[in-house]
């Protein structure tokens, strides 16, 4: 099962020469490039371990890249996404997400619905490896 969290998660992984000029887009806007990890994706885990600080004052995507590839040395099996956050008004705004590293096996999550309460129903998710 993939994992289709944020922009370009329908697509085929992005090239790295994709990744960049992603990151320079940001750039271009002013926007502050974060990097995160984890090994829990499920879509209500919004709280994946940051790597580094938020990169405020880049210029070239290539100190984000090598961030990236420092990132991928250490967590390489884990996810891996990119932040872009607007700071402009004073607090920050994440304008785009994206996943730039997968592990080799996705987990599965699946759904189990149970029945309550007359006509009612209740979910939960449960995470699993294969």
């Amino acid at each position: 099962m993939r994992i289709t969290q944020g922009c370009f998660s329908f697509l085929p992984d992005l090239t790295d020469e994709q990744i960049s000029a992603q990151i320079e887009y940001c750039l271009s806007r002013e926007w502050a490039v974060g990097i995160e990890y984890t090994d829990d994706p499920h879509p209500r885990n919004t709280y994946w371990e940051m790597w580094g600080h938020p990169m405020f004052d880049l210029k070239d995507p290539k100190g984000a890249m090598m961030e990236l590839d420092d990132c991928r040395k250490a967590h390489g099996d884990s996810y891996i996404r990119i932040n872009a956050f607007d700071s402009s008004r004073g607090f920050e705004t994440v304008m785009m997400s994206f996943i730039v590293n997968r592990p080799k096996e996705e987990p599965k999550l699946q759904m189990t619905r149970t029945d309550v309460r007359s006509r009612s129903q209740t979910y939960s998710w449960d995470a699993a490896r294969r």
